[in-house]
């Protein structure tokens, strides 16, 4: 079974948020990778820009307030609430609150995010930007995950 297909069984073309928690579950029990974001400010604004290498599984976190997400580089597929999109840089599209992604980088990929916000920390954009209860990035290797998923 190719790694793509491990996800698209494991997810519907319009998956459930109980759906998108159910695989994030079992990449939890999956090695973790270290994907580091950088961080930017300018007045008013927040960006957050994440590398995805190529075969890289991940979910984001849920935001509370609607942003805007860049695909800089790179492809990925994208599943949310409103189903699954295969995108290719550039693309530009806005978030909705209470949004959960998962995405698989066909490419290396870059993401960004930008958020309006006074803060100037990272720490404190997340604690305003992030719904607490539902935070939680996960990344890995698809080639981990396991068939069952």
């Amino acid at each position: 079974m190719s790694e793509l297909a491990k996800i698209e069984g494991a997810l519907t073309a319009k998956p459930t948020r109980a759906q998108i928690v159910r695989l994030e579950d079992a990449m939890r029990q999956l090695p973790q990778m270290d994907l580091p974001p950088e961080h930017f400010f300018a007045e008013g604004l927040y960006a957050r820009v994440l590398n995805i290498p190529a075969g890289t599984l991940l979910t984001g976190k849920v935001h509370r307030r609607e942003h805007v997400n860049i695909l800089a580089a790179g492809e990925i597929t994208v599943w949310t609430e409103d189903g699954m999109r295969r995108i290719a840089a550039p693309h530009i599209m806005v978030s909705r609150p209470g949004t959960k992604r998962v995405g698989y980088a066909h490419t290396d990929t870059t993401w960004i995010t930008v958020h309006a916000t006074k803060c100037t920390d990272p720490q404190a954009a997340e604690d305003e930007l992030v719904e607490p209860d539902m935070c939680a990035i996960e990344h890995v290797e698809l080639s981990a995950l396991p068939e069952a998923v």
